[in-house]
């Protein structure tokens, strides 16, 4: 079963004094390209964190945000009381008469007036953190499942719309090489020339060989069974998946070129199409 790379994951934790909310955002991308935003005090859990979310995500354009909201009296932000009385002093001696409550306000806006004390981790927080990194990675993952259900119908769709092309135009190969001979025997018969029956059909024959797409119409219909066949596989996929299609393309290309016929032309034309939506989801998939 194929998962779609685009997805979204967030869960949340509430605790008597914070709100823990874990953001994960994915969308399609050739490798793995993460980027992770969290609190600083947490930063020495990044490289655990980023091999965690490779595993789980493996391909994706990903972007990781940790959220600590604190709900309660806890702070971590605290009035460096030297440096305030330092600036209200000093504007004091600038203007004796000055309100002290305007002062204050000001003081507190100056640089360094507030000091930020660095918490150390709690093994207790981040075992709660982890469990949140755990579920929203868990809603991430069905939401690619998800997405993934609705794209194998979509290609499943359009595979079943190139067999049928093919085999319509398969139909017209008699028609085909019918009006082949016709229009070669005609251009004989204009030039009046006397020409070796049985030679003729020799080279008849071998000239109509150019224009054989029996081989590709074999290849065609195995590649589209492959395809079929590698979206329910197990494991992630869609390199595959876009490499059988660039098979798909070369067959499908064969026959528009051997054609030459124009209602065969048209069926080939109408392949291309769904094979070009084909390859524009295949990007989308793990």
């Amino acid at each position: 079963m194929i998962q779609s790379m685009t997805g979204f994951g967030k869960a949340s934790l509430q605790l008597p004094t914070k709100k823990i909310t874990v953001e994960i955002k994915s969308l399609n991308s050739k490798g793995l390209d993460l980027n992770t935003r969290m609190p600083s005090v947490f930063r020495e859990m990044e490289l655990g964190l980023r091999n965690q979310l490779s595993q789980k995500l493996e391909r994706g354009k990903i972007d990781f945000s940790l959220y600590i909201e604190i709900t309660g009296e806890e702070t971590s932000s605290k009035i460096n009381v030297p440096i305030v009385k330092g600036y209200i002093n000093q504007m004091k001696a600038v203007i004796p008469n000055a309100d002290e409550t305007e002062l204050m306000k000001m003081a507190v806006r100056m640089p360094d007036a507030l000091k930020t004390e660095r918490d150390e981790i709690d093994e207790n927080d981040w075992k709660q953190i982890q469990t949140v990194i755990d579920q929203s990675l868990e809603n991430m993952m069905q939401f690619r499942r998800d997405e993934g259900v609705a794209l194998e119908k979509e290609f499943l769709h359009r595979i079943a719309n190139i067999m049928t092309l093919m085999n319509n135009a398969v139909a017209y190969d008699a028609e085909r090489i019918e009006t082949v001979k016709t229009r070669l025997k005609t251009a004989l018969d204009e030039l009046q020339a006397n020409v070796d029956q049985n030679r003729f059909e020799q080279e008849l024959i071998f000239y109509l060989e150019k224009y054989d797409i029996t081989e590709e119409k074999v290849r065609l219909e195995n590649h589209l069974n492959y395809f079929i066949e590698t979206l329910a596989g197990t494991e992630a996929n869609g390199r595959k998946l876009g490499f059988i299609t660039q098979e798909m393309g070369r067959e499908i290309n064969t026959m528009g070129s051997k054609s030459n016929h124009s209602e065969m032309q048209k069926l080939v034309v109408m392949m291309k199409d769904e094979l070009e939506k084909i390859k524009e989801q295949v990007l989308n998939v793990l």
